[in-house]
């Protein structure tokens, strides 16, 4: 492809679809490219999206959707590809597609975050065979047995929730003494009759033959060991940030988060990272959303620097 974009942002979450809908409004020759014809990255994962103003309740599926479709009516331009390489070259950034090789005045990185492995035994083998990080997802495979989340953020807890609309029983395993999640989520878990918390609870070891049968776990406060007998394992204990494409482009912090401040501008001029992906405090659809229109703010003035 011998066209030069204006701008070419990688991903089409919240952040990056954000991006897009800027960059058609500021008449930039820009692209959007994303491994997946399906938009709205892990926000579709979610049954329900109740903090994003003014679309209360809506599902996380149809939230991307609805995000993509009104990009699209503004003109954007979608690519389908798998980025394997961005680098920069004679001035421009140069990304290696599998399809193509695409050039661009600025980057946006918007590749967002993805759930983090816990590292125990048996996680790895019974991995699709009774683990799983998306309780969305193969919640409904479920139906009727025991089930256990790990972790106690909003995440864990929102999975957990919806996993005792389904479960026999749902047992969510935290390592500390109280949870992460907001007040609302944890009054809406605690209220479940089929909801037990192992407090103080750290898991070693996922259990079965073929399929997951039990979670080994062990307090850390009394050293007691027990396996709790459940037919799926739920791990929702954070994010790690998809940012290789980053690497040797711009500078990255110790957890591999691409280092942005709120103009979205890394150490590299003319590349931007937007969304769950860069360094920052809250990690929601509302600021991955506003961080798209604030990298291509940035990118503009930039932009107009090249003459």
């Amino acid at each position: 492809m011998d066209n030069v974009f204006d701008m070419l942002i990688i991903g089409s979450g919240p952040a990056g679809l954000g991006a897009a809908l800027y960059a058609a409004r500021a008449g930039l020759n820009a692209a959007i490219v994303e491994k997946s014809p399906v938009s709205g990255g892990q926000i579709i994962n979610t049954t329900e999206v109740d903090n994003y103003l003014g679309l209360p309740g809506i599902g996380g599926f149809e939230m991307g959707e609805t995000f993509r479709s009104h990009v699209e009516k503004m003109g954007a331009v979608f690519i389908e590809d798998m980025i394997s390489s961005v680098k920069n070259s004679d001035g421009l950034y140069q990304a290696e597609g599998g399809k193509d090789t695409y050039k661009a005045k600025t980057i946006v990185f918007a590749m967002g975050a993805e759930r983090s492995k816990l590292g125990i035994p048996g996680e790895a083998e019974f991995a699709g065979r009774g683990v799983s990080y998306c309780a969305t997802c193969d919640g409904a495979f479920f139906r009727k047995k025991n089930t256990v989340v790990i972790g106690g953020g909003d995440v864990a807890v929102e999975d957990a929730i919806y996993l005792a609309g389904l479960c026999e029983h749902v047992t969510l395993v935290h390592r500390r003494d109280e949870l992460r999640a907001s007040v609302s989520l944890q009054k809406a878990l605690l209220s479940k009759e089929n909801v037990t918390v192992e407090w103080n609870s750290i898991p070693d070891e996922v259990i079965g033959e073929g399929t997951v049968s039990a979670l080994r776990i062990h307090n850390k406060e009394t050293g007691e060991s027990k396996d709790i007998p459940v037919s799926g394992v739920f791990i929702a204990v954070g994010m790690d940030p998809v940012s290789d494409l980053a690497k040797g482009v711009c500078d990255l912090n110790e957890r591999g988060y691409i280092i942005a401040g709120e103009d979205c501008e890394t150490s590299a001029p003319g590349v931007y990272a937007a969304g769950d992906v860069r360094t920052k405090h809250l990690r929601q659809v509302i600021t991955a959303v506003a961080d798209g229109a604030c990298a291509v703010s940035s990118a503009e003035v930039y932009i107009r620097t090249l003459g």
